[in-house]
């Protein structure tokens, strides 16, 4: 409102001095001046020196208006004009600090959303870490309950493979640890029956297997050349299945016990005499090698 009552009066005094002696150039400048900073941006950043400004331009107004002395009033006219200037002066320097104070708000807003991303990023680094780090060690508890599993199980079939050997004649060979068993030791000519004699010899066999029972097992039966080849298949299969149902008694798993007859058809010795003959009548109980999983290999 002070502004309004300064313009409205500067207007009425330059309406009265329309007929009157010119201004000098100061006191125009310093209308002008005053006028730039009490209609720009000077008036609201930097009310207080527009106002002061404004009271100077007036006593230089006076002065004129007053005809006094001409130097005095280029003089006033000059304060007034510098201290328009510096109200807008004062105006600029207020903008540029708001400017400042905004950017550096914005700086610190953006290096926060920095912080905050790195430090996300860091976490979630940290997190796959931690999953890394725990994966890794339950793959190193696994190998190692695997590597027990397999020494321990290595260590039962040599155990094993000792036992059997004082039992029945036992080999090595790619398809597993071979046991044989006479045929004449189980069971009696042409037949499937087991005999007592058997008995006693499959529950040692039995106690010993027990002790790799996460093996699989393949029985076979075989018999000699004498008589049809049909009906050997039939005795051989009928004393390999005796063989599997006696171990499978003892607690063998049903799953991992496998019989089948094979006849004539796989010879250990001459079928033309009575002792070839005879080692040809066996039964082979086969150990299977340990399943991947289990060896490591």
């Amino acid at each position: 409102m002070k502004t309004l009552r300064y313009l409205t009066l500067l207007a009425g005094i330059g309406s009265g001095l329309s007929c009157a002696a010119t201004a000098p150039t100061e006191l125009t400048q310093a209308r002008t001046a005053y006028q730039r900073a009490s209609t720009g941006p000077a008036s609201k950043a930097a009310p207080a020196e527009v106002h002061v400004a404004g009271q100077a331009l007036a006593k230089a107004e006076k002065s004129f208006r007053d005809d006094d002395d001409p130097f005095k009033t280029r003089d006033l006219a000059y304060v007034a004009s510098r201290k328009a200037m510096l109200a807008e002066a004062t105006a600029s320097i207020i903008a540029q600090q708001k400017t400042q104070a905004n950017a550096q708000t914005d700086f610190q807003a953006t290096q926060g959303k920095i912080v905050d991303r790195q430090q996300n990023d860091l976490n979630q680094t940290r997190s796959a870490l931690d999953a890394s780090q725990r994966e890794a060690a339950v793959a190193a508890d696994k190998l190692a309950v695997e590597t027990a599993a397999r020494v321990a199980a290595e260590q039962r079939a040599a155990t094993a493979q000792a036992a059997l050997a004082k039992l029945a004649s036992v080999k090595d060979e790619a398809r597993g640890l071979v046991i044989t068993l006479s045929g004449s030791v189980l069971f009696a000519s042409g037949k499937s029956a087991l005999l007592p004699a058997a008995r006693s010899r499959l529950d040692q066999v039995s106690e010993v297997l027990l002790t790799t029972r996460e093996r699989n097992l393949l029985i076979e039966g075989h018999t000699d050349s004498q008589g049809s080849e049909g009906s050997n298949v039939t005795l051989s299969q009928n004393r390999a299945n005796a063989v599997r149902d006696y171990i499978l008694s003892r607690g063998y798993g049903a799953d991992l016990v496998k019989a089948v007859g094979l006849g004539e058809s796989n010879p250990v010795a001459d079928n033309g005499n009575a002792e070839g003959r005879a080692n040809n009548r066996r039964v082979e109980i086969i150990i299977q090698p340990l399943p991947v999983s289990m060896t490591g290999r």
